[in-house]
């Protein structure tokens, strides 16, 4: 176990050290084009911020250290900031390019640096591997080298190289970000994806849940309660427990698929969880029965990716393997799961364990691309802890 989790939480600090982590602004890019999590590639999705926050939020939970919570605040501010809907809705994604050029946005030459730090610009350069070189080019041979911040070395050991007490550097550093990043909030920005897509703002309910176990920061719990409200509100058909895909300016599209009903399940057991307000399990159980309808492959258990009776489908698939984001199905199997414990229902424990037994060797034999299942097999064969609250009578 040990080992296990010391390989996770390298894998976690090496990208927040790197340049697929927004230094100065927060919140992570979608992957990196090379092997030291240096290069992003710049665009900003909500899913990948979503489950960032989820994984730190537990990383924060097992070992208390303060960087995880820096960087879930980090990235709760850039999503609050950069992705929120007056309504409380979340937008989808920010585009990697501004003014044609990808980066542009985001990354910086040393004498833009000098000039706005001044005396501390030495420190904050070395620190953030800023140099004249730079360490990325977009490609056209008469630009200067542009630098993109990336951290090689941990706060307390480059304090005590630099004969420097820890919190001075870090208030050095903390007060050089600010100037940097209201320097960039003048720049062009990249454009703004602003569809409202509801797996993805389940996911980043979710997100906020966590987030609000971990750090008892209140207007996180605020946020995921007023999104669900939102969600529930504005991308509900006639049917309440039958949901829309996306919605933009007020017009909503597509039925829902898989994704979004699983998504949304699990964010609702996870605000019953920080609320302990029953009315969001109820509504939980009501779309599983929803989906275990209409979207249940009678044969097998799984779940299709369309509901039953959709006209423009020609083909109904079934997405079984967690890329990306974890596939409707692992997650409906969790859900059953779950909700087969909260509401001692026999038939969906059942239910889940058809689902993940045909499974078995594959989630063994294939982890990397069955990590959800992997989760949920684990806590199967393992078992879960309950606790028991017992009164008078």
């Amino acid at each position: 176990g040990q080992a296990a989790l010391q390989q996770a939480l390298l894998s976690l600090d090496k990208m927040i050290e790197g340049g697929i982590y927004d230094q100065l602004g927060g919140g992570f890019s979608r992957y990196s084009t090379d092997t030291e999590w240096l290069t992003p590639h710049f665009e900003k999705m909500l899913y990948d911020n979503a489950l960032l926050v989820s994984v730190l939020s537990e990383a924060y939970q097992l070992t208390k250290e303060e960087r995880y919570k820096k960087v879930i605040n980090e990235t709760m501010q850039f999503v609050s900031r950069e992705l929120l809907h007056p309504e409380i809705g979340f937008y989808s994604a920010l585009d990697a390019d501004s003014e044609g050029v990808e980066g542009k946005f985001y990354v910086w030459d040393m004498e833009e640096v000098n000039k706005i730090m001044g005396n501390d610009a030495a420190l904050f350069c070395e620190y953030y591997s800023i140099t004249r070189k730079g360490n990325w080019s977009d490609g056209a041979p008469w630009e200067e080298e542009k630098n993109i911040l990336r951290v090689k070395e941990e706060l307390k050991d480059f304090a005590s190289k630099k004969n420097i007490a820890s919190d001075i550097l870090k208030e050095l550093l903390e007060s050089g970000k600010k100037r940097l990043l209201e320097q960039r909030s003048k720049r062009i920005r990249p454009l703004l994806d602003d569809k409202i897509i509801l797996g993805w703002n389940a996911l980043m309910n979710s997100a906020c849940c966590k987030a609000f176990s971990a750090t008892g920061i209140i207007e996180y719990k605020q946020l995921a309660i007023d999104n669900m409200n939102f969600l529930l509100q504005n991308l509900c058909t006639i049917n309440s427990n039958e949901f829309y895909h996306t919605c933009k300016n007020s017009v909503r599209k597509y039925p829902a698929f898989l994704d979004d009903y699983a998504f949304l399940i699990q964010a609702l057991i996870n605000l019953q969880e920080i609320t302990a307000d029953t009315k969001w399990l109820i509504k939980a159980k009501a779309i599983t029965e929803f989906v275990m309808e209409n979207f249940r492959e009678a044969e097998t258990s799984f779940f299709y990716y369309t509901p039953f009776g959709q006209q423009d489908v020609i083909v109904r698939k079934k997405e079984v393997y967690d890329g990306a984001v974890p596939s409707g199905n692992s997650v409906m199997a969790y859900n059953l799961y779950q909700l087969s414990i909260l509401f001692d229902d026999k038939d969906w424990k059942k239910r889940c364990f058809d689902i993940v037994s045909p499974l078995g060797e594959a989630i063994t034999r294939y982890p990397s691309s069955f990590g959800n299942w992997a989760c949920l097999l684990l806590e199967i064969v393992s078992g879960t802890n309950e606790i028991a609250l017992v009164g008078n009578g």
